[in-house]
């Protein structure tokens, strides 16, 4: 085999296996020269080192050879080569849509708060009114941990008010986003956990007016100058007054679309004035400060700016879903 041939690994390991190995054409030969008469092994022997060292030679040079021009570890080859295509990553719709959010308050003066996701019934139930027998407690919406049930995956990102209140006094202007959990079935349009994002302001003469000027304003902010809001009265055990808000349809522009189910709206939140038992169960006198609270889930937000169909398309995690979104940002 000439040096030629050896010009890869695998064939040089084939010219070790066949001749220089153990069990190669040079060692039987040995062995069998080891087998002869004396006297017929004089002619033989000088030719047979010479032919071992030829080959042991042959190998060492071919061997010098791969080395010398074997590629730079990790570089390809061949630098003439076309590179990968390179695809530009992107930031998660979910992340995105939280901080525009946060982006729109922050230019109103509000500050973002965070607590622990795995919260006790105080903070997440008794300090926001829920009564001990109210239907959120029970086990089809909340998940108790097994060993404490007073322990809990936290329903809303509300606790996070209740430990802003408890250790600052006003004026307090705040965003609580986070995760939250609930036990519900996972559809197209429900999830055991999803995004919040929950306000919280509490000062001297703070009125309904004002809570409606600043979601008006988010509003415009997020979706566009045209768009209108709706309070409807609605209840939740830690504000009084309680309403839900629904913005102009951003499909079909009010007209009434499947959509909107034809109604012109769609609710994107729950808002309020602060129940003033909230504010002195957290030693906060609301004879001298009312507040106002709201809450959306950010998914919500998110399926109206991009238009996506499924709730569950945000964590399965599908590159071809999130790639779509590098070329929105």
């Amino acid at each position: 085999m000439c040096a030629a041939e050896l010009s890869d690994t695998a064939a040089l390991e084939r010219f070790k296996q066949q001749y220089t190995g153990r069990k190669g054409a040079i060692a039987a030969l040995f062995e069998a020269f080891r087998q002869l008469p004396g006297p017929d092994k004089a002619p033989l022997g000088k030719p047979l080192n010479e032919l071992k060292q030829l080959a042991e030679a042959r190998y060492a040079e071919a061997q010098q050879q791969l080395q010398a021009h074997a590629p730079v570890q990790g570089q390809p080859e061949d630098l003439g080569l076309p590179a990968s295509p390179y695809r530009t990553g992107a930031r998660h719709p979910i992340y995105d849509t939280e901080r525009r959010i946060i982006d729109v308050f922050a230019r109103i003066g509000y500050t973002v708060e965070a607590g622990p996701e795995i919260e006790d019934d105080w903070h997440n139930f008794s300090a926001l009114n829920f009564e001990p027998n109210h239907p959120a407690r029970d086990m089809q919406d909340t998940f108790f941990l097994q060993r404490n049930p007073d322990w809990l995956l936290r329903t809303h990102t509300s606790s996070v008010q209740v430990r802003v209140m408890e250790r600052q006094q006003p004026p307090i202007r705040i965003l609580a986003p986070g995760r939250v959990y609930r036990n519900e079935t996972i559809s197209a349009r429900a999830h055991c956990y999803f995004n919040q994002v929950e306000g919280l302001v509490v000062d001297k003469n703070v009125s309904l007016a004002d809570l409606k000027q600043t979601l008006g304003y988010f509003v415009k902010s997020m979706f566009g100058p045209n768009q209108r809001i709706r309070l409807r009265a609605s209840y939740f055990p830690f504000t009084e007054i309680s309403a839900e808000m629904d913005v102009s349809c951003l499909i079909c522009g009010g007209e009434g679309c499947a959509v909107c189910k034809h109604t012109g709206w769609v609710e994107i939140m729950g808002c309020g004035m602060v129940d003033p038992q909230v504010l002195e169960n957290c030693k906060i006198d609301p004879d001298v400060y009312s507040g106002f609270a709201f809450g959306m889930g950010v998914e919500r937000i998110a399926q109206l700016l991009y238009r996506v169909p499924d709730l569950r398309l945000y964590s399965q995690n599908d590159i071809r879903f999130l790639h779509q979104f590098a070329r929105i940002q």
